[in-house]
């Protein structure tokens, strides 16, 4: 919910299958519902919100993928073609399970579940 839902378009586009989660589910769910539906539907999320690692990492859980977006300007104009190269990239990593933090200049990828470094 804390990004735009014209992201959607931006992945579509690129032939990758989207949904905003205004779509799917209700406005007010919590975190955690979130990331089990993606789970239970093998779905990856892409937000800003820095939750959804933390729910990750506290879970020990082996899913589902998260792309955490790091930056100042979130709008799918701006980072789509870098959103977009990393998840092209990193299929496997995201099949597999994994936390992804990206920023205009660097992605780190983090296989799940998390362990402590």
């Amino acid at each position: 919910m804390n990004l735009s839902p014209a992201w959607v378009d931006f992945f579509e586009r690129s032939g990758i299958q989207a949904s905003h989660w205004s779509s799917v589910g209700a406005r007010n769910a919590k975190d955690y519902e979130i990331v089990e539906y993606a789970r239970k539907n093998s779905l990856v999320v892409l937000t800003y919100d820095l939750d959804f690692g933390a729910i990750l990492a506290l879970t020990n859980a082996d899913g589902p993928s998260v792309i955490q977006v790091r930056s100042q300007n979130v709008a799918p104009g701006s980072l789509a073609p870098i959103v977009i190269g990393t998840v092209q990239r990193n299929q496997e990593y995201l099949l597999q399970g994994a936390l992804i933090v990206i920023d205009e200049s660097r992605e780190r990828v983090r296989i799940l579940p998390l362990r402590k470094e």
